[in-house]
């Protein structure tokens, strides 16, 4: 019997026999081949159960009393609940199942391998990737910093009291802000202040070069400082991506009314998108999270499945995955995410030095 424990919906995860999760994952995959209820004769002549229709018959009772099936109707076979497939994918995620055959990911590898040293190539391959293999549609965000750290100031006198601050941070975002001052200031005094910062504040995070301008006996230094600390701490508090996308459009007959429009939403509006990514992927600690039926907390994604990825390095990361309905082939995705998502975290740890 499997040990218990707790689904991402918060729901207790049921102890099942072996054959009862044997025969639970024969009901969600073949629901998912089929799109029909499933019967016990099926699952006996299907399988490699070698025990009889009424055995299974009674462990299906068993399983519909848990709440992880249910009859449609009477004499009908078996379906999963929505608590069936987070069983499902819950056991799927710990039993190490869900894998690519090798020479899937020859070829997945050597779609990057032959692509130009490019992020935003990058990004399109994987979408195209993910969309490909998991057959549904598939999204993955640029990489954003965990941290951002300082590289280069550029103070440029514009008109009277009026200074553009252009900031340069690790990793390549840039920052340009307006500033006004309380009195005009030359071009060559700027300059000077640029370079002090430039000098004292490279690799630095925010909180080191607040406690550095304290010390600063040049007021027009410290207040500077302080604006590059307030863009920074902005910075990090935006996360700025950008989406990369593939397969909505091509997939939408998967899913049913009221999913299609669920799927353009999350798909298309950054106001969802973002909601799940910062609460699902930005603090976990997994390398694959799945988000069935919205897991009870999201509403907008009750019809949907989505699996999720994080990539990227100790310096910067980001998320991919794909998007489909609560029928979809759980192994596939969680294989091929998993995957690419490895992929990318090599190369992005190519760009900043860190190499297993």
């Amino acid at each position: 019997m499997q040990s218990p424990g707790h689904n991402l919906s918060g729901e207790d995860v049921p102890n099942l026999t072996e054959r009862q999760q044997t025969i639970l994952s024969l009901i969600v995959r073949e629901h998912i081949r089929s799109g029909e209820p499933v019967g016990s004769k099926t699952l006996v002549e299907d399988s490699t159960l070698n025990v009889s229709s009424a055995t299974v018959r009674n462990d299906m009772g068993v399983l519909e009393e848990l709440g992880l099936v249910y009859a449609p109707h009477t004499s009908a076979g078996r379906v999963p609940t929505q608590q069936g497939y987070r069983h499902f994918v819950h056991w799927l995620l710990r039993s190490g199942t869900a894998s690519l055959a090798l020479a899937e990911r020859r070829q997945i590898a050597h779609q990057f391998e032959q692509a130009p040293l490019d992020m935003e190539e990058w990004m399109r391959i994987a979408a195209e990737v993910l969309s490909r293999s998991a057959q549904t549609a598939a999204l993955i965000t640029s990489p954003s910093t965990v941290e951002n750290h300082f590289k280069h100031l550029e103070l440029i006198s514009t008109q009277g009291r009026l200074v553009l601050m252009v900031l340069v941070l690790q990793g390549g975002s840039v920052h340009q802000q307006l500033l006004t001052l309380a009195e005009p200031v030359t071009q060559d005094v700027l300059s000077q202040v640029a370079q002090i910062i430039n000098m004292n504040c490279a690799g630095m995070n925010a909180d080191s070069i607040r406690t550095w301008t304290r010390g600063l006996s040049d007021a027009l230094a410290a207040e500077v400082g302080e604006l590059v600390v307030d863009a920074m701490n902005q910075s990090n508090r935006q996360g700025v991506y950008d989406v990369y996308r593939h397969g909505l459009s091509e997939s939408l007959t998967m899913f049913s009314g009221v999913a299609a429009s669920q799927a353009v939403r999350v798909m298309e509006e950054r106001s969802v998108l973002d909601g799940v990514l910062r609460e699902m992927i930005m603090t976990s600690d997994e390398d694959v999270l799945v988000l069935v039926a919205g897991e009870g907390r999201w509403e907008s994604l009750s019809q949907l499945s989505m699996v999720l990825g994080r990539y990227g390095t100790s310096y910067a990361f980001g998320a991919l995955g794909v998007v489909g309905p609560t029928r979809m082939r759980y192994g596939r995705a969680i294989s091929t995410v998993r995957y690419v998502a490895r992929l990318m975290s090599g190369m992005l740890g190519a760009i900043y030095g860190e190499v297993d």
